[in-house]
Order: C-alpha cells, then structure tokens, then sequence
C-alpha cells in the first residue's frame, strides 16, 4: 500500500508541477513517480517531509499558472470541453454545425468567444491562437491510391494531398497553420481497422511525419467510468518530445453499474429545476410514463430478435437491469429504445432511459442542461464523449501542457 499521506502531497504538487520537474527535484526517474501515483509501489513515508516542504517553496509563478487555452472542433455537447476545463482550461474558439447541438452547447457554456458553424469553411485566419487542439471528428473515407502512386514515382507528398476532402483535413490545416502545443482527437474505436488499417496509417502519417507531432494513441472502455460499454480511440499529440505515457491513467477496475445513474424511486432523486417534470414524476416517484414502450412496440421487439436469432443473427433488444454495464448508447436511441431497455418485470414493458439518465450515463452533471426535445437529447448523447473519460486524459496531458508552457515563458524572460 501507497502512504496516503504523502500520496495526498504528492497529487497535490502534480497539480502545480508535472511529472518531470518532481522527478528532478526529488531525484528520481518520472517512472518511479508515475508507480507511486497509480500506488503499483509505495510512496516513501520520507517523503512526506520533503513534498510538504516543496509545496511551501514552490514559487507563486508554478502555483498561479496562466490558463491554457483551447479550441473546440465538432464540438457537439461540449463533453471533451468539459473534461479538459475540469483541469484549468479555457475555451476560446468552438465549431459545431448542428444547430441543435449549438444550442445544448451555448445553453451550458454560454457563448463569449468565436463560435461558427461549419469548420469546412472557415479559414484559419479567424481561428486564435491556442495552447490544445480538441477534436471529435468524424470518420470519412481516405484515399491512399494517390499516396501509393506518388511513393511509387518518389515524388513527395503533403497531408493536404492525404487527407484532402476529409474532415480530418480541416483538423490537420489547423494544426499546421497555427502548431498548438497539443492535440486530442477522439474517434470510434473501428478507425483503427478501417479500409484494412490504411485510414488510421494515412491519419499517424500526417501527425507525425507530415505535421511532426510527437504522437500517442489508445483505445478506452468507458465501462470503467461509467456502465456503458464504449470503446473510443484517443490520439494524443505534443508538439515536441515529452515523457507522456497512458501508463499514468488511473483506469478502475472495476466500474459503476446502471443502477447508478436510474432514476431513484424511493424519495431520494433529485429535484432538477430545469428538467422540471419532463422525466422524472417526484409526486409518484416514478419514471414518466410515456418511456415505458408501447405493448405494440415491444412485442415486435421481441418477434425481431426471434427472427434473426433463428438465423444466427445477432441483432435484438438488449434489457438491462440496476447491475447491468449497457450497450454503447448510439445516436439512433431516439427510434425504439432497442439496445438500452430497462426491465420493469414480467407484467410490464420495459422502459427507455430518460435524456437525464442518458446524460449520466455518459458523465454529463445533473446540472448539465437539456434544452431540446427528447429525440435531439438522445441523438447528442449518443453522439458525444463519456465525460470522465476525457477527464482522465485531461488530468494526464496537462502537466505536460502547463510544462510546455512555462518553458515557453522561461524562454521569452531569456
């Protein structure tokens, strides 16, 4: 076991110092540290001394840092934003071009930088200058025959010629025109496979090689923050060499389970003022009952997955229970409940979740707001990022990015 004491201190002073500098002032490898954070070996009693006297010396310039600063692209709800402002971040330019979705994001974050609609079109010249990169960008078919073409007559070849017509390009000009001094792109875990491997090759090719990030990448089941089973990639990109490593995620082993996040029947769900009484009945101490599925409905349910189970299909209705990890939440939640139904016994249909539960289960606060209609609820929760799992990564990039920063800034003072 891991000293609390001094594993306290020590989480203490990575919030004000990243890994490296603690490492050098105590006189040890970064990997000794980052053992000591995930409590893989125990942190010396000794030391508690020694941080508790660090924390007291650590100039005031470590302790009041300048907020990083961020962009937001294909925004969405804002779930990476939250995440990464969870750690000291601050927004100052978002693209999101549903309308809808627009409308969640201003509704919780309010609307006091350059907001647009479609990045496509938007040149680089308006985009300011930022610390971090954010991107949710969606996954669109790349092109390697004019790259293989191209290698083959050893004429050389640039990411706009790689990823030209791609959302990813737009990603990509950006990163090149401006060199943030990080990037975090999240995407479905199936871009590793797409077109046989080639897509996500085209995709390292250009942050590394093309644009010479120094990158990392790694496929998360946000199972162990939430009870949903939702396999993301994350891909991490420093704009110079640094010590980052996933090795310092602190990823539990074993998750929540939906009970968790269900409406609570028995007088203890919250009040929320702004969801009213649209979900959730305080009065009857029940769930709305318009997300209890139509007999109709759920008799079809069950003859369609009879259907293609006799086949050997593996389509069908998945019913959960209080215990229960989920099924990825996806956009398509709003037509028929089908891969999220909660049971209610044997004399009942089982239920939907409510756009408030579909929010928790994807880490979003109960303060979080829901201004639009329950079909576009459940497609922007299916669409976004489970919350704590950009948290994490948000905990474990920053240091790096504060420490890029205040080189910059010893830089400058020189």
């Amino acid at each position: 076991m891991t000293s609390s004491c001094s594993l306290e201190l020590l989480k203490t002073m990575r919030s004000i110092l990243s890994q490296r500098e603690i490492a050098d002032i105590l006189g040890h490898d970064p990997s000794t540290i980052s053992r000591w954070e995930r409590g893989l070996i125990p942190c010396p009693d000794h030391l508690e001394a020694v941080l508790l006297e660090l924390l007291h010396q650590t100039p005031a310039k470590h302790k009041q840092r300048q907020k990083f600063t961020f962009i937001d692209l294909f925004a969405g709800i804002g779930g990476i934003r939250m995440g990464f402002e969870a750690y000291g971040g601050e927004c100052v330019f978002t693209s999101e071009w549903n309308d809808f979705s627009k409308k969640t994001y201003i509704e919780n974050y309010g609307n006091q930088h350059p907001f647009i609609g479609d990045i496509v079109q938007c040149p680089v010249s308006l985009i300011p200058d930022h610390d971090v990169l954010l991107a949710g960008f969606p996954c669109q078919p790349f092109s390697i025959a004019g790259v293989s073409k191209k290698n083959s007559l050893g004429r050389p070849h640039g990411f706009e010629c790689t990823t030209q017509g791609t959302l990813f390009f737009d990603v990509a000009r950006i990163i090149s025109a401006k060199k943030p001094k990080a990037f975090v792109l999240e995407n479905v875990k199936n871009l590793l496979s797409h077109d046989k491997g080639n897509t996500f090759k085209v995709i390292l090719n250009t942050l590394s090689i093309e644009l010479g990030y120094d990158v990392h990448y790694k496929v998360i089941d946000a199972q162990h923050f939430t009870p949903q089973h939702r396999e993301r990639i994350i891909i991490a990109g420093f704009r110079e060499k640094t010590s980052f490593t996933w090795d310092d995620m602190r990823i539990p082993d074993d998750g929540p389970r939906l009970g968790t996040i269900l409406h609570k029947t028995d007088g203890s769900e919250p009040v929320l003022p702004s969801d009213g009484s649209t979900y959730f009945d305080h009065e009857l101490q029940s769930v709305n009952a318009k997300y209890t599925l139509t007999t109709k409905l759920w008799e079809y349910l069950q003859v369609y997955a009879a259907k293609h189970q006799a086949a050997g299909n593996g389509f069908g209705f998945g019913i959960v229970y209080p215990d229960s990890v989920t099924r990825t939440l996806s956009a398509r939640y709003y037509k028929d409940g089908s891969e999220v139904l909660v049971w209610q016994g044997n004399d009942k249909p089982p239920r939907r979740l409510t756009p408030r539960e579909c929010a928790r289960l994807m880490g979003f606060p109960d303060k979080f707001r829901i201004p639009v209609s329950d079909t576009q609820a459940y497609k922007q929760f299916g669409n976004s990022v489970v919350v704590p799992v950009m948290r994490e990564v948000a905990r474990i990039i920053v240091p790096h990015i504060n420490a890029m920063i205040e080189k910059d800034h010893i830089n400058v003072i020189k």
